[in-house]
This record gives structure tokens, C-alpha cells and sequence, in this order.
């Protein structure tokens, strides 16, 4: 579903019929092109060593990060800016930091 925003709603690719990648695959050709700018987000917890394994993940030159701490100080939210050849590459990215324990993505 293409909004007037080009944002992927989470609950329009939750379908339990069909692979969850085969189904985010479809949305993001919908809605992005490619080869393009995507944002990641992801929020860890602030006593792990999770926010460099992310960053490590995220090796193309032309990376961007950007870090925010929560009000309380536990969780740090991490948004990267990657340059993507396909939706392949962003759906690669997310499997490689689901690998990852305690992060969540969104």
C-alpha cells in the first residue's frame, strides 16, 4: 500500500499465509525506488555492546548514523542512512541485525 508519506505500514506486511520477506519485498519495491537513500531504525539497549555490532553491519561509505538516547537513559535509538542498490540489500541488512539479540527494528 503506497501512502501519500511512500511509508510502509508494519501491519500491511503482516500476512501469516505468506514469508514475512516475501511480503516486505513487494512493499518496499512499491513504494521506494532503486538504487536509493533507505533509513534503518533500531533502538538497543545501552548496557551492550549492540550499538557497534549494528554500526558494524552498515560498512558502505556512504553510511550516515545517527544516534539518540531515551529520556531515561536505557535505550539508545540508532537511525542509519544507507545507499541501497534493491530491496534485496535493505532486506539483507535487516536479517544481519536480526541476528543481532535485543535489538528492536523498526
Amino acid at each position: 500500500m503506497k501512502d501519500f508519506n511512500n511509508k510502509i505500514n508494519i501491519e500491511d506486511i503482516q500476512d501469516p499465509t505468506r514469508d514475512f520477506y516475501i511480503s516486505f519485498k513487494e512493499k518496499l519495491n512499491a513504494v521506494e525506488q532503486f538504487p536509493s537513500f533507505y533509513t534503518f531504525k533500531f533502538i538497543v539497549k545501552n548496557d551492550s555492546d549492540n550499538n557497534e555490532r549494528v554500526k558494524s553491519i552498515f560498512d558502505h561509505p556512504s553510511v550516515k548514523f545517527s544516534d539518540k538516547a531515551s529520556s531515561g537513559g536505557k535505550y539508545t535509538s540508532i537511525t542509519v542512512q544507507a545507499f541501497v542498490n534493491n530491496a534485496d540489500e535493505v532486506i539483507d541488512y535487516y536479517k544481519k541485525v536480526a541476528a543481532i539479540p535485543d535489538i528492536m527494528m523498526l
